[in-house]
């Protein structure tokens, strides 16, 4: 089970927690999750019940409900697991997560049911963490303006990446909410 605790419960200048730089060796990956908070574009690291390390994130779109289809552009709510991580042409790094999982197809199924989705409909798959895409044009600068440009993917600017890529394992819970 995953504790949240909020921020305000740790003594740190938060200013420093979006600059520091961090020694993967000082860290034990058994004890680090992912909180990805949607409306304020940020990622929280934690390692255990410390707050180590925010990110600056962007999205698919500005909607931060939950994802309900293929193609929709949201990003998915819910509590995930990283389920690969490898390096990547596009993105510099890709943590690929386990959306679709059991929570995520429940609530698919229970929209379907109530018509809020149609039959047929394809719930996605292929959400991951990743870097900016340069050969498209896509830079760090849309991280630190909020542009959204995903497909409902999180994007972090390539450095960012590269630096949680050293921290995360396969496993690493990662919880999005809106």
């Amino acid at each position: 089970m995953i504790v949240l605790l909020p921020l305000f419960a740790f003594e740190h200048n938060y200013n420093d927690l979006y600059t520091v730089r961090l020694n993967p060796a000082r860290i034990d990956a058994d004890k680090v999750f992912l909180l990805i908070d949607k409306s304020d574009y940020r990622m929280y690291l934690y390692e255990d019940v410390t707050l180590i390390k925010i990110y600056k994130v962007v999205f698919g779109n500005r909607d931060v409900s939950d994802k309900f289809i293929q193609g929709d552009r949201r990003t998915p709510n819910g509590t995930f697991r990283i389920l690969s991580k490898r390096y990547d042409n596009r993105w510099s790094r890709f943590l690929h997560l386990d959306y679709p999982n059991e929570e995520s197809y429940q609530r698919f199924h229970e929209r379907q049911a109530s018509g809020l989705i149609r039959k047929g409909a394809d719930i996605g798959g292929g959400i991951g963490i990743h870097g900016v895409e340069y050969a498209s044009g896509i830079r760090d600068n849309y991280v630190d303006q909020r542009i959204n440009w995903t497909l409902g993917c999180i994007s972090l600017k390539n450095g960012d990446v590269n630096e949680l890529y050293e921290v995360v394992k396969v496993g690493t819970p990662v919880v999005i909410r809106p």
